[in-house]
């Protein structure tokens, strides 16, 4: 469980003494403002620290690139990403970092609302996204905003739900057309920030249709052509904005990023209560297959494997008497980045309120992601301790 598995690896390693004492703060100011669940989160972690304070060695934990841990580098391998430049009409994804059509990698992306109920499966679409967001909406029910950037020959796209707030900064941070079908009332002064393709306002009925095998709300999906039909006429601009710069940095061609110095994380689990999702590391493949509702998460091209995954911690309420989640992603808190079967403990900064998130290792540099596609996991600090992390014999 979680709290034996962080409870021995925050005994080893004694970078936390200067690590958490941050995070103590900036959890315990949140947990005055948002109530009893957030003091939660700060006490575990609090007696976590106190465990390990008897330590007299410092072991950082760090993202480097290295070889494979069987192999001994003959060299240190370069940790600055390639120049994004195009090469025989491919060049670099914004999302998943990797050579792609030129075309395709310098469109804006698609961030498109997801259903998560078992009644909406399969997901449509979702094995193209590069990055995926789940994240709590109301109650424990949770939802995904997938971005798309290799879309163009889908007919069949969701099915498609509502906005949440939060949802709009995290489509900005990819400078991508957002989809949403419908919204909160605490989300809708948002959408005036962003390109957005609303299904139940303006020309909805273009980019959205319902399907006969489905019932209502979960047969609401979006097709490529109507996608495309409507950005024409809504006047959206198709190219990046000049001053984007991309979101993640990547790992340079034919180089893996391996962790130093790391948990064991063979078998991720986020602890979400509706859906209970997890991930299983492939070692053959390096990359890591979901499961949710007791079985396997499949899209309608198979089941979703990614090769990075983020938990990225956010103080959490609610919006008033309501069960509507207000998520708090503008206040840095803490996380972790899982690849290639390990895991280490980050923090993440926003650049401002339409800013892209960074994240950092415990040397306050930033991280660096193998290339390929990225599951990012928003989970409330009072929840921290329904994280589970397990290593491969577990």
């Amino acid at each position: 469980m979680i709290k034996e598995t962080i409870g021995k690896w925050i005994r080893k390693w004694y970078w936390l003494v200067a690590v958490i004492p941050v995070i103590i703060i900036i959890v315990a100011v949140a947990a005055a403002f948002r109530g009893g669940q957030e003091k939660e989160a700060f006490v575990t972690i609090a007696e976590s620290t106190e465990e390990s304070s008897d330590r007299q060695e410092t072991q950082v934990v760090r993202l480097t690139t290295a070889a494979p841990p069987e192999t001994e580098p003959e060299t240190e391998a370069e940790t600055e990403p390639e120049e994004r430049v195009e090469v025989d009409g491919k060049i670099r994804s914004y999302l998943t970092g990797e050579m792609v059509d030129v075309k395709q990698a310098n469109r804006r992306p698609l961030a498109i609302m997801m259903s998560n109920d078992k009644e909406a499966m399969p997901n449509y679409g979702i094995n193209r996204a590069g990055v995926v967001y789940e994240a709590p909406v109301e109650g424990s029910m949770n939802r995904y905003m997938a971005i798309i950037e290799d879309y163009d020959d889908l007919d069949r796209i969701g099915s498609v739900r509502s906005c949440r707030t939060y949802y709009v900064y995290f489509a900005r941070e990819f400078d991508a057309i957002y989809a949403h079908f419908g919204q909160s009332t605490f989300a809708k002064p948002y959408l005036q920030y962003i390109d957005n393709i609303n299904g139940i306002e303006g020309i909805g009925t273009v980019a959205y249709y319902r399907s006969k095998d489905k019932k209502s709300p979960h047969n609401a999906y979006a097709s490529a052509s109507g996608i495309k039909k409507s950005i024409e006429q809504m006047g959206y601009s198709q190219e990046y904005s000049s001053d984007y710069q991309g979101h993640y940095r990547f790992a340079r061609n034919g180089e893996q990023i391996y962790l130093e110095n790391s948990l064991d994380a063979y078998r991720v689990e986020p602890g979400y209560a509706y859906n209970a999702p997890y991930f299983i590391y492939n070692e053959d493949d390096g990359l890591y297959y979901r499961y949710q509702y007791g079985g396997k998460h499949n899209g309608d091209e198979g089941q979703i494997a990614v090769k990075n995954i983020i938990f990225q911690y956010c103080a959490s309420g609610y919006y008033a008497t309501t069960q509507y989640r207000n998520i708090d992603v503008h206040n840095s808190q803490y996380g972790y980045y899982i690849t290639n079967g390990r895991a280490i403990p980050i923090s993440w900064k926003k650049d401002g309120e339409f800013g892209v998130t960074h994240y950092y290792n415990t040397e306050n540099e930033e991280i660096t992601l193998n290339q390929g596609k990225t599951w990012v996991c928003i989970i409330p600090t009072s929840d921290f301790g329904k994280t589970e992390i397990h290593g491969k014999d577990q």
